[in-house]
């Protein structure tokens, strides 16, 4: 939650900074790249929180808390690239979906294994 409060803080200080008042979300190419950081961001956060909530009781909290703040790092590296220039987004956003989908992996094993082998 606390870098979706960074992320959002971001945004608004780019709107000061260029003199752009919501609800608009076009104007200078910086400001859209920080904007559209933060809402992809947003948008995958409550997959992210579900993921890792699920891995963590039915796989294993230690490897769910290592894989959740792996992911975090590259989301924030990931805003960092976008903020920079749009190409700067696509290693950090490789390697958060792997993460994602490793989180998702955990969590199916987790649940077939309660579920199937009591």
């Amino acid at each position: 939650v606390l870098f979706l409060a960074y992320f959002t803080l971001q945004v608004i200080y780019a709107r000061r900074k260029y003199k752009i008042s919501p609800p608009e979300t076009r104007g200078h190419p910086e400001f859209e790249r920080i904007f559209r950081a933060q809402v992809n961001c947003s948008e995958y956060f409550p997959i992210f929180v579900s993921l890792l909530w699920v891995a963590g009781i039915f796989f294993h909290q230690g490897v769910a808390a290592v894989c959740g703040l792996l992911y975090l790092y590259t989301r924030f590296k990931y805003f960092q690239g976008y903020a920079v220039a749009a190409q700067g987004r696509l290693g950090p956003l490789y390697a958060s979906a792997r993460l994602l989908w490793l989180l998702l992996g955990l969590a199916v094993a987790g649940l077939l294994a309660h579920f199937l082998w009591p």
